[in-house]
């Protein structure tokens, strides 16, 4: 396909999506209305009222739902629609002109992902980053930022319509920081198990899903393992492989890195490139903590602290 056949294919299908979202707003009206007809049936209850003229089609709609209809579909599963039959396949990048720190870090960010590739930037801006990932079929963006030489930022954009996720990173520890090539050893390229801790609410789950559809589904006997705490909305990530030389009982782990915390504060329903697409989230400095959206549940925070 040509280069102005791909840019027109694209344009459509993003108009296709764009359309479909918002749709969300109608078929969340009619869901409701549904509800509650299916509900004063269940209950032997009369008919609300105000859906009485509406009354005979909403009852021929639900006879004819299933589980899988019976829920509204939105924007979210559009997005990681193919999630589940195609593998993750990650580019990873940086920011122009990067120092040997981050370019390290990049290196070390293509050792946990599997099926990821590294690029130079070089002069590549990023408009015509995300169309030639999008012409290569990659499922994801990852872009690492700097400040003085310290890796202190990582943007993720899922392919080809979003979202783009925005983290902080702080605490950066490369894996030959962490010791010695005997000590960290080398990497597995098995996928990994995944072990997501604190993810509770809602934006919580919409988090860990951005970051768990970057990684392919393990095999059970995999021993490579990657963690990511969340305490206080600092997501602590963590890198091990674990041994059982005697059985359960004699689990050793040895970290093998790189090891940072991540702080979300923006996700964008949109790609990289498109710089007015909506805000899913923002996080605000200057706002009642008590209505700032969390990573975890106050419930369960709660729970966790006793």
């Amino acid at each position: 396909m040509s280069s102005v056949g791909m840019l027109r294919r694209n344009a459509r299908l993003r108009k296709e999506y764009l359309y479909r979202k918002s749709l969300e707003g109608k078929e969340k009206e009619l869901y409701e209305k549904k509800r509650k007809i299916r509900q004063a049936l269940e209950e032997g209850k009369p008919i609300p009222t105000e859906l009485r003229r509406e009354e005979a089609e909403l009852r021929r709609e639900v006879e004819l739902e299933d589980d899988n209809t019976a829920v509204p579909r939105t924007h979210m599963d559009d997005e990681y629609a193919n999630a589940g039959a195609l593998q993750p396949k990650v580019l990873i990048t940086t920011s122009r002109d990067p120092s040997s720190r981050l370019a390290q870090f990049a290196k070390e960010l293509k050792l946990i992902f599997p099926n990821s590739q590294r690029l130079n930037r070089g002069g590549l801006v990023v408009g015509d980053l995300i169309e030639s990932s999008r012409s290569h079929e990659f499922t994801d963006i990852i872009v690492v930022h700097e400040h003085r030489g310290e890796p202190d930022g990582m943007v993720v954009c899922h392919l080809p319509y979003g979202p783009t996720a925005y983290f902080g990173i702080h605490n950066t520890v490369l894996r030959h920081d962490i010791g010695d090539k005997k000590d960290v050893g080398t990497v597995s390229e098995a996928y990994p198990h995944l072990i997501f801790e604190g993810f509770t609410s809602k934006l919580g789950k919409r988090v860990s899903d951005i970051l768990k559809h970057l990684f392919p589904a393990p095999k059970m006997e995999t021993k490579r393992v990657m963690t990511f705490a969340n305490m206080d909305d600092y997501v602590s990530f963590r890198h091990h492989t674990y041994d059982m030389p005697r059985g359960e009982d004699s689990i050793t782990l040895t970290e093998k890195g790189p090891r940072f915390d991540m702080k979300l504060y923006q996700i964008k329903l949109g790609t990289l490139d498109q710089k007015h697409a909506e805000n899913e989230y923002v996080l605000r400095s200057y706002i009642n903590s008590a209505k700032r959206q969390k990573l975890q549940d106050d419930d369960d925070d709660d729970g966790n602290a006793s």
